[in-house]
């Protein structure tokens, strides 16, 4: 049980550095973390990111989206990087994002696993969405172009 305090206390930190400024390498979050007393390594921190759903975006991490916006998941965050969002064909859509952000916002639809999806590849600023026909496809437009206002 202390562990798992421990463990929820340097999360939490964690969390606390990411919003409180810009974190852009694990080996910084690992030096700040080590400053306030946790005796963690870079494999413990990158365990910790992950397991938190902290994405990178733009050269730094960011905290994953707030409870209020659960529902959303990481989408909040991540909505300033997606240029935009079109349909290529009956089952494949393309969703171009600012350079380097691809990958995350690729994350976040995987990690949403909405029924219309079946995967996603994603390069440095486009992500090709695979959906099993077109009423799927559909069925995401709506909801990228909700969750991105576009």
């Amino acid at each position: 049980m202390l562990h798992d305090n421990h463990l929820q206390v340097r999360r939490d930190a964690i969390l606390g550095l990411l919003r409180g400024g810009a974190v852009r390498r694990q080996a910084e979050l690992t030096q700040l973390l080590r400053r306030k007393g946790f005796a963690v390594t870079q494999s413990s921190v990158s365990r910790d990111l992950r397991e938190l759903g902290v994405l990178k975006a733009s050269g730094r991490y960011l905290p994953p989206a707030s409870e209020s916006a659960h529902a959303n998941g990481n989408f909040g965050a991540l909505a300033q990087f997606v240029r935009s969002v079109k349909p290529a064909g009956a089952s494949l859509t393309v969703i171009r994002t600012s350079i380097g952000t691809a990958q995350s916002v690729a994350v976040a639809i995987d990690k949403a696993e909405w029924p219309e999806v079946v995967g996603t590849i994603s390069g440095d600023d486009t992500i090709f969405v695979a959906t099993p026909a077109a009423r799927a496809q559909q069925r995401l437009l709506a909801r990228l172009r909700e969750l991105f206002g576009i």
